[in-house]
């Protein structure tokens, strides 16, 4: 892979989220503690699941990954 999670990520950052992907990119992007670097499923997932502070439910973050994954590979 050639990006992190995060830079993949950062693509669907919005001022007007309609999506939830949108909502997750920006909560990640306000996330000064959110793992930038990280190309690692169960790093971000474990992170995520410890800081409750996103919006959607971790599924929003599974369709990203695969996304992610496709895009990147």
């Amino acid at each position: 892979m050639y990006k992190s999670f995060y830079h993949f990520l950062m693509k669907y950052r919005s001022t007007k989220p309609m999506e939830a992907i949108s909502r997750f990119a920006n909560a990640a992007y306000d996330d000064l503690a959110f793992p930038k670097n990280s190309e690692n499923y169960d790093e971000i997932s474990s992170y995520l699941e410890m800081n409750g502070q996103y919006p959607e439910s971790m599924s929003v973050f599974d369709e990203a990954w695969e996304e992610y994954i496709l895009t990147e590979s």
